[in-house]
């Protein structure tokens, strides 16, 4: 088929096309892009296009195939923004909890010791054992092993006594300082 041919096709069945893609999409863009993409594979297989009266015919054909691959698409895109929802809505906590909590673990930390503190801090959010922390603060890993005690002792002491709560503890829940503490990402359940 020459240009001049296609032109011809193009401007006899356009309207067509077009009618027929506005009545099963439900936007104006989505219809000119069915449209487009109709034409696009009409021009590119323009040497199959039947003569006369049956290129029509084979032009809603192809119109077919190409909303259903619309279709397709647009249910994929569906899916993926329902899964990526939900994925944000589990991620997403409620910042006033987060801003209590983080209020609450602060206060927590600034009743221990400097050392005590720092041993606890390692320990849970560096994830270092009681021997790399005692290789970093110049102590023995048994004192860094009974620090760390005392330290997780007086957290869950304040935690448990009622000094400090965590919103997001259930009925029967006791706040641990590893849930208190541990990184949003690496948080425990």
């Amino acid at each position: 088929m020459k240009d001049e041919a296609f032109r011809r096709l193009y401007t006899t069945h356009f309207t067509a096309i077009l009618n027929y893609a506005q009545r099963r999409v439900s936007t104006p863009d989505d219809a000119a892009d069915l449209v487009a993409e109709t034409f696009l594979v009409a021009w590119r297989r323009r040497a199959e296009i039947p003569p006369g009266g049956e290129a029509r015919l084979w032009l809603f054909g192809v119109a077919r195939l190409v909303l259903a691959n619309h279709t397709r698409g647009e249910q994929r895109r569906v899916r993926l923004g329902e899964r990526l929802r939900l994925d944000l809505r589990e991620g997403l906590e409620d910042p006033a909890v987060d801003l209590v909590e983080a209020l609450a673990v602060d206060a927590a930390l600034s009743a221990l010791d400097d050392t005590d503190r720092e041993v606890l801090e390692l320990t849970v959010w560096e994830q270092l054992s009681p021997r790399e922390i005692g290789a970093l603060l110049d102590l023995p890993a048994r004192v860094v092993r009974s620090r760390l005690f005392r330290a997780r002792t007086r957290m869950r002491g304040r935690f448990d006594s009622g000094n400090l709560t965590n919103d997001r503890a259930g009925a029967g829940h006791v706040p641990d300082v590893r849930t208190a503490l541990t990184p949003r990402k690496e948080r425990k359940a």
